[in-house]
């Protein structure tokens, strides 16, 4: 099987925009993401994940590099100016390109 190329795209942001973020992510088509806790070190200080209202979240999700970019204009768009984020994409391999459209 040959591989396809598609775009990893990772947003890094406070927990209590989980809810807000999947429906947005749902209401763009994506179905399918991985959200972890996150903590560390930044521009706005450290972010510890033993306080909810202090946490971080990274989300992760695979999709077509149009996709991809249509996804983070907007959240740049809705997001950027009230809320810690951090929004990054770089292209992998993937073997199952139906999955990730």
């Amino acid at each position: 099987m040959t591989p396809s190329i598609r775009k990893l795209v990772t947003i890094v942001t406070e927990a209590q925009l989980e809810r807000e973020l999947t429906r947005d992510l749902e209401s763009h088509g994506i179905l399918g993401y991985t959200i972890t806790d996150a903590r560390g070190r930044g521009a706005h200080g450290q972010r510890a994940s033993s306080w909810e209202l202090s946490s971080n979240i990274r989300i992760e999700l695979i999709c077509e590099a149009a996709h991809a970019a249509e996804l983070m204009a907007y959240l740049q768009t809705h997001y950027y100016q009230h809320y810690a984020m951090v929004l990054y994409a770089q292209d992998v391999e993937v073997l199952r390109p139906d999955k990730f459209r």
